[in-house]
């Protein structure tokens, strides 16, 4: 229903675990008991301050109180999956399913940590990476899977294989699918999608049946804890949640505190925002605006996400700036105004809603990290006239060095999902900006990679910054 940006929100634990329990409960009122969530990467291509706020597994896992026993997931609660084992944050230029080259060391130190503290929360199960660990695929990779996973950290309950991340053992994949079948379960992983090559392997003793034995105990000790055999269907008494107004506000509140107030006004100007509410006329612009595909991002209807408002439930950027500014207040909507149409107008001021179109895993590798046109066009046309507030809507920073002097305020916003009157909270000042940058924003992908720290630190803004105002129509 909608999305949050995670890495802004851990300086906010407890909203984190609302949101967890809300989504929790509109999947099992969905008739889901299970979701493959969640990702507990650590992102170390770029800084980040996931450690230095809180550990990622205490936001999603409530503590159980029998130490390292499956989470029940009954009622209105969903078994968990810590993924993707491990490493996937530290692949090779943050290159989806790269190598991820470290040594054991650094594996254990900056890798490992949360999957300790998910295990002792009672994760349910563990998903293994598509990605390599110098060189080796982790689907094949028995040493951290049996001997570290199972073994040495006493995982009790079972390791599922990623979408097709067996086929991707051998190069090309499948070049040897029943290889790959034998590796994968004999690296340890438990439960995935094939029957009759897993078979044939038994009977000619290439994987001893101990080996099934051990994978049927741990799926059915998490299955046994979830209840699914003495309530296996969906509670129907659970549907009235799907989409209701109590996860609406919070989802609107994890929208305002994750937003991100870069640039406040020019050199010698005074601050922009907050916006005042009643005044002569407004341009709204941009490809982001009106779009709440866009707002959501991958992942939301289709794997890789759609565009435009038919199959959403929401609120656009621009129709919480409706929702919110007085009525006397005239608003423009144009999506790509040329550089005459603000002039020509006299707008009061614009904003600009641009940004990524939406993606998903290896669709969303792009090695220039630039704002795709006609961002940086629509910018210049639109803030050579008028006071300008530029909104970005990205799952991550992207360079935007050549128009920061020509834009007057800059918020990112990164993905508000559904409830882009979470923005309009924030830009017309009924509540303050709070949020700070959870990793460096870089001038250009050549500083790359740069963190905090580095001797060639010089980014476009810092690790951790974020201007914070006071709302003023409390």
């Amino acid at each position: 229903m909608f999305q949050f940006n995670f890495v802004i929100l851990n300086r906010d634990p407890k909203l984190v675990r609302k949101i967890g329990a809300a989504t929790a409960l509109e999947v099992r009122a969905s008739g889901i008991s299970y979701v493959f969530a969640p990702t507990i990467a650590v992102p170390s291509y770029l800084d980040s301050l996931l450690f230095d706020l809180i550990d990622i597994s205490e936001l999603y896992l409530p503590e159980n109180s029998q130490k390292g026993v499956p989470f029940v997931a009954g009622g209105k609660n969903v078994a968990a999956c810590a993924k993707h084992y491990v490493g996937d944050g530290g692949t090779n230029k943050g290159i989806n399913e790269n190598n991820t080259i470290v040594d054991f060391d650094e594996l254990l130190s900056i890798h490992m940590p949360p999957y300790y503290h998910a295990i002792i929360r009672g994760v349910s199960t563990i998903m293994v990476s598509y990605s390599s660990w110098n060189g080796e695929k982790m689907h094949a990779n028995r040493f951290l899977i049996t001997n570290f996973l199972k073994n040495k950290l006493r995982f009790r309950a079972f390791v599922i294989s990623d979408w097709e991340g067996i086929d991707m053992i051998t190069s090309p994949p499948h070049s040897n699918y029943s290889y790959s079948i034998m590796a994968s379960i004999t690296a340890g992983i438990d439960m995935t999608e094939f029957i009759n090559g897993l078979t044939h392997h038994v009977q000619t003793n290439n994987i001893p049946m101990s080996r099934i034995d051990d994978a049927v105990r741990r799926i059915l000790r998490v299955k046994f804890t979830m209840g699914l055999f003495e309530n296996p269907y969906p509670d129907l008494s659970l549907v009235d949640h799907l989409g209701s107004q109590e996860h609406r506000e919070l989802a609107r509140e994890a929208v305002r505190k994750s937003l991100v107030l870069l640039k406040n006004g020019k050199v010698n100007e005074g601050p922009v925002l907050p916006l005042p509410k009643k005044t002569e006329s407004i341009l709204v612009a941009g490809s982001h605006a009106h779009n709440l595909g866009y707002q959501c991002g991958g992942w939301t209807v289709t794997w890789q996400g759609i565009s435009g408002n038919d199959n959403i439930t929401g609120t656009t950027i621009f129709e919480a700036i409706e929702a919110t500014v007085d009525p006397s207040t005239n608003i423009v909507f144009s999506e790509n105004p040329d550089a005459s149409f603000p002039e020509q107008n006299n707008f009061s001021f614009a904003i600009v809603v641009v940004g990524e179109p939406p993606y998903a895993e290896t669709f969303g590798d792009n090695l220039n990290l630039t704002l795709p046109e006609p961002g940086l066009d629509l910018i210049r046309n639109v803030c050579a006239t008028v006071k300008c507030v530029m909104i970005m809507i990205s799952g991550r920073p992207l360079v935007v060095e050549p128009v920061i002097d020509k834009i007057d305020a800059f918020v990112a916003a990164w993905l508000p999902g559904s409830e882009g009157r979470g923005v309009a909270d924030v830009l017309f000042g009924d509540y303050g900006f709070t949020g700070k940058l959870p990793r460096t924003w870089f001038k250009s992908v050549e500083q790359l990679p740069m963190n905090f720290g580095d001797a060639h630190y010089d980014p476009l803004f810092p690790l951790g910054f974020g201007i914070s105002t006071s709302p003023v129509n409390a």
